[in-house]
């Protein structure tokens, strides 16, 4: 990591609210020719769209003349076209009013010379529509409408352009320009007295500190903030955010979170309860989607006063995924040392029946012992399709053995060997499982036996996973809150803190647009339900990953 260095600059002279005025007064006169240049730009759009709008009418007018209709449309009318537009031109005070055919032949133009030349310009009013642009014609640039030109009979019989110079719209522009400027200046006085009230009232906030002074405080502040590994986050006595460092936003998603309040940031939850104080107590664990946090809030009071409160906020995911993963380990460990155990049993019973002299005996026990772990993984295969999913159920049953307790999985299970939402697939049934055989042990043993009873079904539109098992069940009224992180009915076991399996399932299951319902009871019935197709990949945190290892929170 690089080492963060400090510059506090001590430089410059003046007191700060002649400083802050001279810049003030600055800007005002830079945003006052901005915004006069960018109105003069804008009235004079709206003056060429005017004047366009007035050509296309003189446009109008014009291919409303009879005489001029009559022309176009059958001939023979000599000069008259030349002649109505011309008047037309002169009263209107239009730059031109050039009459053309549908051949693109002019019959009137205010330079005698052109007229019967073709004009250089497609015919645009062909689609029956008038048009309005600008035009860099012979007489200069002017702002032009077109309009179509019917004959006495309503056949289309050319086009009528008209267009009005450009020296009218900037001399229009140009008497407008000093009352615009005369806003602009009364503005600009204003602010400047509003700046130099605004530069006094500063300097008595600042409490008479120099700008190079405030600076360095502000950067101690922030290599502080920004330089920890642990989010930051400060409320005020109104509950609104104050302070957010990078790592509170990278944890808490929080985004532009300041002057806001938790409610607008966060939705309900076991998080927003943590920041806001509603839960209590040191080093409170909180699993959202991506991390898995350790939240601490302490109140700030100065003579007495609330000055409101700061949360601190720890990233364990990794940590606490790698001590679950170890305890995982310890569990299996065990498990192996029991079957080790079994194993040197049986081997004592083949010893025995060989030294008795009852070899068939003992070659039957023999074949029975190595048979029935085989007969566990075809039983399951004849289901379940996919080898990791049998891989886990197998493993699952074999530790559950160790522990008085029997996996059944029903007859009307059946899986695919690329079943949709694998990888959640594997987390689910691995947390409903440890925490099955958890429950299981607990309770007392019933008829049948402790059991767990294992369904996995796909249909045409949803997958389905059922959990049950022999245990105490839960509680009544504590169904929905068992999905909350930190929630247990057992203990811490060794290094791993139980209350995350059953809020990481949840999570997952919610994220893939699914549902997981849970009975209350004897005997816990835990059903969850996933859409098909899969159409949300499961996620790929370091927390998920290692939710195999998960041990049981019921």
């Amino acid at each position: 990591m690089k080492p963060i260095r400090i510059r506090i600059g001590r430089g410059g002279r003046g007191r700060l609210s002649a400083r802050i005025l001279a810049n003030q007064l600055a800007i005002l006169a830079l945003t006052g020719l901005i915004g006069f240049g960018l109105f003069a730009l804008a009235q004079r759009s709206e003056l060429d769209r005017a004047y366009e709008q007035r050509a296309l009418d003189i446009a109008q007018t014009t291919a409303a003349e009879p005489q001029i209709r009559q022309a176009m449309e059958y001939g023979g009318g000599g000069d008259v076209v030349q002649t109505v537009a011309e008047r037309i031109r002169k009263a209107s005070g239009a730059s031109y009013v050039v009459v053309i055919d549908l051949r693109g032949i002019r019959h009137s133009h205010p330079i005698p010379a052109l007229v019967g030349e073709p004009v250089g310009d497609p015919i645009v009013v062909l689609d029956g529509r008038s048009h309005v642009g600008t035009d860099q014609g012979a007489t200069g640039r002017s702002a032009n409408g077109k309009a179509p030109l019917y004959g006495p009979t309503g056949t289309l019989a050319g086009e009528v352009s008209v267009g009005i110079p450009e020296h009218d719209v900037l001399g229009e522009l140009w008497r407008e320009l000093p009352t615009f400027g005369l806003y602009a200046a009364i503005a600009t006085a204003l602010g400047s007295a509003a700046a130099y009230l605004l530069a006094r009232r500063l300097k008595r906030t600042t409490f008479g500190l120099e700008l190079e002074e405030i600076a360095g405080l502000l950067q101690d502040r922030e290599a502080m903030l920004h330089g920890i590994r642990e989010g930051v986050v400060a409320f005020d006595p109104d509950g609104k955010i104050t302070v957010v460092n990078d790592e509170a936003r990278r944890l808490l998603g929080l985004g532009s979170a300041l002057g806001s309040r938790l409610e607008d940031v966060l939705p309900d939850g076991r998080l927003r309860r943590a920041l806001d104080g509603t839960m209590t107590g040191p080093d409170v664990s909180v699993l959202t989607d991506h991390h898995c946090l350790v939240v601490n809030r302490m109140p700030v009071t100065l003579h007495g006063r609330e000055l409101g409160a700061v949360v601190t906020v720890r990233d364990r995911t990794e940590l606490i995924g790698l001590l679950r993963e170890l305890d995982s380990v310890r569990g299996l460990t065990d498990a192996l040392r029991a079957q080790q155990h079994e194993f040197t049993n049986r081997m004592h019973t083949v010893a025995g029946l060989l030294d008795i002299g009852e070899h068939e005996s003992a070659y039957e026990y023999a074949v029975e012992s190595a048979g029935a772990g085989q007969a566990l993984t075809e039983s399951v295969r004849e289901r379940i399709g996919n080898p990791l999913l049998v891989g886990l159920i197998v493993a699952k049953t074999t530790v559950a053995a160790e522990r008085g307790v029997r996996i059944v999985l029903s007859d009307d299970s059946a899986l695919g060997e690329d079943p949709p939402h694998l990888r959640r697939l594997l987390t689910v049934v691995g947390n409903l499982l440890d925490n099955a055989i958890d429950a299981a042990v607990d309770g007392p043993p019933p008829e049948g036996g402790r059991q767990v009873r294992v369904t996995l079904a796909e249909d045409d539109g949803t997958m389905t996973v059922r959990v049950a098992d022999t245990g105490p069940g839960i509680r009544p009224g504590t169904a929905e809150s068992i999905f909350e992180d930190g929630w247990s009915t057992r203990p811490d076991r060794g290094t791993a803190r139980r209350g995350l399996g059953l809020a990481l399932v949840h999570r997952l299951v919610q994220r893939a647009g699914g549902t997981i319902e849970v009975s209350e009871g004897p005997g816990a019935v835990f059903t969850v339900v996933l859409p098909l197709p899969d159409t949300r990949p499961a996620p790929r945190d370091a927390l998920f990953t290692k939710a195999l290892s998960v041990g049981g929170d019921s």
